[in-house]
């Protein structure tokens, strides 16, 4: 428990910084489902099935350039990539307001996702050198926290601004913030502690001391092709794959979902979707805060998808005709699906070697990525085809249950934690 008193300051300095990071990241990311729900695909003439796949397309960028950007993380600077990345996605994102044609944006969709595939995998790595065992799934957790408070309030403020403005003027408008925020970003971040001012000599000979004496208990691993062929690797990659499937099917189609489940106004709409993302984000700290006391990760995994693959399923049974109980269904959905990212992150750094678990962070969030892609082209060409989002329904509800299967039959090395006790004993 000693960890826990090493420096609580850090907490302060860091988890709004990597806060606000990611909020920006995800902002200019879920937009596009706000400008699918108000008109951008009536303006530029793009059809329903256009439109699933340029919301997709982003993924597909995100997907090719996640181990690239951890490699550059691990290796060389966390501080030098995100402040090129922020600079570089505000731009394309306040781009796709000027867009005139559907290659046009295509490509900017394409370029956003190559620009914002560093951040997470960069983001863990740089809490991983910051923060101890004992305080990873919290720490991970703010920093994913990012993402469904953006999207509580984007819902509400993206509702205004088309209502007020219009979709062109909502891209524009939102891409801007991320600019401004490099220059901070660059002044306030240091990589390591060692190179941290507003931390005593003490300070960080005692969390260096602590970080290290963590990886004495894990087994070595050469090389990134060694990490990358672990059983547990490959069966977490194969997990948030179907995972991704569901959430982002969600983020991307609950605010069409809703407007054509009941005739309902773009504000009424960024309302109702932003419920689900309070109940995540309550969600999220409460099982990252009992995860990380009982220093089990597994758990908190599994059941909570179950629950969100049960409510798909639900919300589908019920049908559209009754609105409200099939949209309770789908704020639960929401909060479970969200609720486990902290401790599923935790999961690795556990499991890996410090100079292996960053590009193998990498390879899960890839696969992830491409779990999006699928996800919401599929869910989006369902919605198309069909009519309504019944279908889709179903596909993210069994995308889940894969995911609970996959989560069950990973073993976590935890033989492999208990050996630094040994080791504080000759320290």
């Amino acid at each position: 428990m000693k960890s826990q008193t090493i420096a609580p300051k850090r907490w302060w300095f860091i988890m709004p910084i990597v806060f606000i990071t990611y909020s920006l990241a995800y902002l200019d990311r879920a937009n596009f489902s706000f400008a699918s729900a108000a008109g951008i695909n009536d303006d530029l003439g793009i059809t329903k099935g256009m439109s699933s796949l340029l919301g997709a397309l982003f993924f597909l960028g995100y997907f090719f350039f996640q181990i690239p950007g951890a490699l550059y993380a691990e290796r060389r600077s966390v501080k030098k990539l995100i402040f090129w990345c922020l600079i570089l996605w505000g731009g394309c994102a306040s781009l796709t307001g000027v867009v005139s044609n559907i290659p046009m944006l295509a490509a900017i969709r394409f370029v956003l996702g190559v620009v914002e595939a560093a951040v997470m995998p960069a983001m863990l790595i740089y809490i991983s050198n910051w923060f101890t065992k004992s305080e990873r799934s919290r720490a991970n957790t703010f920093l994913i926290l990012g993402n469904p408070v953006t999207v509580l309030w984007m819902s509400v403020v993206s509702g205004y601004l088309i209502e007020s403005f219009g979709w062109r003027e909502m891209f524009i408008i939102e891409g801007i913030p991320a600019v401004i925020w490099a220059v901070a970003w660059w002044f306030l971040v240091q990589d390591k502690p060692d190179q941290a001012k507003w931390m005593s000599e003490s300070e960080k000979a005692a969390l260096q001391a602590q970080l290290q004496k963590e990886q004495e208990g894990i087994k070595a691993v050469r090389n990134y092709g060694e990490a990358f062929r672990n059983r547990n690797v490959i069966l977490l990659c194969l997990q948030y794959f179907a995972w991704s499937i569901g959430v982002y099917g969600f983020v991307l189609w609950l605010p069409s979902i809703l407007r054509n489940g009941s005739q309902m106004g773009m504000v009424e709409a960024g309302w109702l979707s932003a419920v689900p993302y309070l109940v995540a984000t309550i969600a999220m700290i409460v099982v990252s805060w009992a995860s990380d006391k009982t220093q089990n990760r597994k758990l908190f995994v599994w059941p909570l998808l179950l629950i969100g693959a049960l409510a798909f399923l639900g919300s589908y049974l019920v049908g559209s005709s009754n609105f409200w109980l099939s949209y309770t269904l789908l704020v639960i959905a929401g909060g479970a699906m969200y609720a486990p990212y902290g401790p599923f992150f935790a999961i690795i750094p556990e499991m890996l070697p410090r100079n292996v678990a960053g590009g193998a962070m990498a390879l899960i969030n890839s696969m992830g990525a491409l779990g999006s892609f699928v996800g919401s082209w599929i869910v989006g060409y369902l919605n198309g085809a069909t009519g309504s989002p019944a279908a889709s329904y179903i596909f993210m509800g069994a995308a889940l249950l894969a995911s609970v299967w996959l989560t069950l039959i990973v073993k976590p090395a935890q033989n492999k934690t208990s050996p630094p006790m040994h080791g504080a004993k000759h320290a």
